[in-house]
């Protein structure tokens, strides 16, 4: 049973469990939300590397690894390797990998990989064997586990969701959104995500004065503002990206591109992409803005 339920993000993760299970997966969701990650560390070098974290004056702050029965010492080494962890790393989380006999055959067909106990030096008799071997070699490490995390039913996203529930990484992780205004008269974007359309709004290029501007400046965006159905636009479109970024991110999404397109793309769209940034940054995530045609 897991030991601890702390939200707090931990600085050192260790992944391990039954081959097949997700643990490559896991691995690299944790790259993905700034973990440090390896692969198949042999379990001696696991204080020796959290030394190295630990003496890596920030540039390794947080980091996981992947150790499993690969190793032929595993079992036997694991326990007093993962004592000395946390001895030099307070906060650590050892997050134990499964899945059903039936999806790790599956698994394993699918990708045709031999499992590492179905060798002759394991005396084990095909796939079966050698899973029901593996988890039985295993159970004393799973006893020690912070969670268990059983991936039978998992999709991808669902795990990137869990295990950022797991280590308190919170709603949003670390999506990147990026605001793209764009003109419909050069082509849509074909790399958005969710295109917003803006031409039904006034149009500032037919004010002679305002012509040569852009929606950046300042006496554009005064005129834009000052219209009704600008404000209106905008504050349904606050409501509408407040509601749905958070749920693409929980998908496990690490990147949103959303565009915005007027005409030309030069007034509506870049002036709008600019207010609707400042709105979406409430929201913790981290926003880019791009004016792909404003200099056109």
């Amino acid at each position: 049973m897991p030991r601890r339920s702390s939200a707090t993000t931990p600085r050192f993760v260790v992944i391990t469990g039954l081959s097949g299970s997700g643990k490559q997966s896991a691995l690299n969701t944790l790259e993905d939300l700034g973990y440090f990650g390896v692969d198949n560390l042999p379990v001696a070098l696991l204080p020796t590397f959290a030394e190295l974290c630990r003496r890596s004056e920030g540039t390794l702050a947080r980091a996981a690894v992947v150790v499993d029965a690969r190793e032929p010492a595993f079992v036997a080494a694991f326990p007093a390797a993962y004592a000395r962890l946390r001895e030099l790393v307070g906060d650590v989380r050892l997050l134990f990998f499964e899945a059903t006999d039936e999806v790790l055959m599956r698994r394993y067909s699918e990708t045709r990989r031999p499992h590492p106990f179905d060798a002759s030096s394991r005396q084990t008799r095909g796939l079966r064997a050698a899973i029901a071997a593996e988890r039985a070699v295993l159970a004393p490490i799973r006893e020690l586990a912070d969670r268990v995390m059983d991936t039978s039913n998992l999709t991808i996203y669902d795990l990137r969701r869990q295990l950022g529930a797991a280590l308190g990484e919170g709603k949003g992780g670390r999506m990147r959104v990026l605001l793209l205004s764009f003109g419909f008269k050069h082509g849509v974007p074909t790399e958005a995500d969710l295109i917003l359309d803006v031409r039904f709004l006034k149009n500032p290029h037919y004010v002679p004065e305002l012509r040569p501007l852009t929606g950046r400046d300042e006496p554009v965006v005064t005129f834009l503002s000052a219209d009704e159905e600008v404000q209106e636009t905008r504050k349904r479109l606050v409501e509408l990206l407040t509601f749905v970024i958070p749920r693409y991110a929980r998908d496990g999404r690490s990147y949103l591109t959303i565009a915005i397109g007027c005409t030309g793309g030069r007034h509506r769209s870049v002036m709008l992409a600019e207010a609707l940034a400042k709105e979406i940054r409430k929201l913790h995530f981290a926003v880019r803005v791009r004016h792909r045609d404003m200099a056109k």
